[in-house]
């Protein structure tokens, strides 16, 4: 009986066995796996950050960008802080960056390099800010830039060196700075420029305006986003509108010189200059020539003026009294 009753037990604890090594094989293999959450993005000091990799630094007094930008970060907001310049490789580290606020600060200096290595930055807010000047090539290695503003500050130039060529920007908004016109190479720079925010600079309206009207003729807004753009100077056309100044309005202007034209110009120059100095020389050579050629026939007029006009009389007062004249006079 004994064996029989330990063959039926037999399969019963073999199954036990498998079951509770099944569960410890379960807690060690599947209660250990870590579970994954969506990364956070490095987030720089006093700043706070959120997925998606937006990183939050507004209003927070900063004097400078916060160091440790990431690369996961692709929209940082520095918006209303207190950050006077920026300098060179400013979001070093921030490659991926595509959205930039630097609203209301105190920007006043901007390195020319203060931008590099944000090649896909689409969006880039510099508006109130105390911006004079800005260096040639600042933006130029934001290829992917979209939007652009510098609304607010104290531009009184725009040169077309500063932004360079911008292929993809759609948006750019001048509004109160103390613009009185833009260049020619500026706008034409910008082959994608759609809307173009003007308001609030006080427009010369001379010769120099004239890339600007032009540009406004050819792209043409709605009426209910149509700025209205009036002339400050010169007097006679104070409150004239921009829109309102067809080219022929523009024929007294002087045109501008083509590319090749600027170039025979800038050849011919050096040469004119070589040619008049080498005829000066030689004018110079003849003229030194003369004057000494003249000089040798006065020296050899000289002793045929201090001969005695009679050969017979006495030459000097020596010869006057000799013993000889003496005798001839007795």
């Amino acid at each position: 009986m004994r064996g029989s009753f330990f063959s039926r037990l037999l399969p019963q604890l073999s199954l036990l066995l498998l079951l509770s090594l099944r569960r410890v094989w379960t807690q060690e293999h599947v209660g250990t796996t870590p579970s994954r959450s969506p990364a956070v993005p490095e987030c720089p000091e006093a700043c706070s950050c959120s997925l998606g990799g937006k990183a939050n630094c507004s209003a927070l007094e900063l004097p400078t960008v916060p160091a440790g930008l990431s690369w996961r970060i692709s929209s940082l907001l520095l918006d209303h802080n207190r950050v006077s310049a920026l300098p060179p490789g400013a979001f070093a580290g921030a490659g991926a960056l595509l959205y930039l606020d630097l609203r209301e600060n105190r920007l006043r200096s901007v390195h020319a390099r203060a931008f590099w290595g944000l090649g896909v930055l689409q969006f880039l807010d510099l508006s109130a800010n105390q911006l004079e000047t800005l260096s040639p090539g600042t933006f130029v290695p934001l290829r992917a830039l979209r939007f652009l503003s510098l609304a607010g500050n104290r531009l009184t130039f725009l040169e077309p060196s500063i932004l360079g060529a911008l292929p993809l920007l759609r948006v750019l908004s001048l509004q109160y700075n103390s613009l009185s016109a833009l260049e020619a190479g500026l706008l034409n720079s910008l082959p994608t420029l759609d809307v173009l925010r003007l308001r609030g600079n006080p427009w010369a309206c001379s010769c120099a305006l004239r890339p600007l009207c032009t540009w406004l003729r050819k792209h043409p807004r709605p009426a209910s986003e149509t700025e209205t753009l009036f002339c400050v100077s010169p007097r006679r056309q104070t409150l004239s509108l921009l829109t309102a100044f067809p080219d022929a309005a523009f024929r007294h202007c002087a045109q501008t010189l083509a590319a090749r034209d600027l170039a025979v110009v800038y050849a011919l120059g050096p040469v004119s200059f070589i040619a008049s100095l080498a005829i000066c020389l030689a004018l110079g050579s003849v003229l030194t020539a003369c004057g000494a050629r003249r000089r040798r026939g006065r020296t050899t007029a000289r002793p045929l003026l201090r001969r005695p006009l009679d050969p017979e009389g006495p030459t000097s007062q020596e010869d006057a009294g000799s013993p000889a004249a003496a005798a001839t006079q007795a």
